[in-house]
């Protein structure tokens, strides 16, 4: 990805641009690659619960960044080091799981900042301080590029997720519906009403504040009632996913050929 497009993505989120995006998440820098030059907006890199580790972060980045993608990372936990290295290593946002309140979301986002925004850690030689092309007056700027995204999984980020819309720096409140919905009790049911006014209060909270709303949709039948719902920041599924339907849609086509 240019310097360009990296500056470019936050901006559109901002504008209010409807982006799609998938997830990342069989540490294949080719599978990365390609998911990329389908079109996507966005790719996450998910070292949560993908198979993507630091020593494969950079290639898979890499890739991504080559298919014009945004090349997004969620780390395995939203401590300092965890966001820093992703940062870094040329990571153009950050998807941060497992919040519970506005305070931790707060917090973790002051590890996307250098000071005196965020509390960041300062080397210049980093590619994403890019490899010293910017002295210690200009490395603040990058800053104003990074896309903060907080994951709204848990009821304590949904009581308090008008204060995290509220907090300068996340651009993106991104619903988890699995974590979401187990946390509420009510595992995988997505027509549940606890469950849509959880993401009613989301989109809310996002308009009132001028933030982007997103969530990954495995269900591609349930796409348009979520754009109608308001979420601009959708993911329609990830790469191993893209494989098991894939997959299973040769064999099936296969095995009816043959009748």
């Amino acid at each position: 990805m240019t310097d360009t497009a990296r500056d470019t993505i936050r901006r559109r989120i901002l504008d209010g641009e409807t982006l799609f995006g998938a997830w990342t998440d069989l540490a294949s820098p080719l599978a990365a690659e390609i998911s990329g030059r389908a079109g996507y907006d966005w790719c996450v890199i998910d070292m949560e619960h993908g198979a993507v580790t630091e020593a494969d972060l950079l290639a898979v980045l890499l890739a991504v960044e080559v298919s014009g993608a945004a090349a997004l990372v969620r780390p395995p936990s939203g401590e300092r080091l965890r966001i820093g290295r992703a940062l870094d290593l040329g990571a153009a946002g950050i998807v941060v799981p497992q919040l519970h309140s506005a305070a931790d979301a707060a917090e973790a986002i002051t590890f996307l900042r250098y000071p005196p925004a965020g509390r960041r850690g300062v080397a210049l030689r980093t590619r994403g301080g890019k490899l010293g092309t910017l002295g210690h007056a200009e490395i603040r700027s990058v800053n104003d590029e990074l896309v903060g995204i907080v994951q709204i999984e848990s009821p304590g980020a949904l009581r308090e997720v008008d204060a995290i819309a509220a907090t300068d720096g996340v651009d993106v409140l991104f619903v988890g519906p699995a974590d979401l919905s187990h946390s509420l009790g009510i595992p995988g049911q997505f027509t549940n009403p606890t469950y849509t006014d959880a993401l009613d209060a989301v989109v809310t909270a996002c308009r009132r504040h001028g933030k982007s709303p997103g969530i990954l949709l495995y269900d591609h039948a349930s796409l348009g009632p979520h754009l109608e719902r308001g979420f601009r920041f959708v993911g329609v599924g990830s790469e191993s996913h893209f494989v098991a339907v894939g997959a299973a849609a040769a064999l099936a086509a296969a095995r009816a050929a043959a009748g």
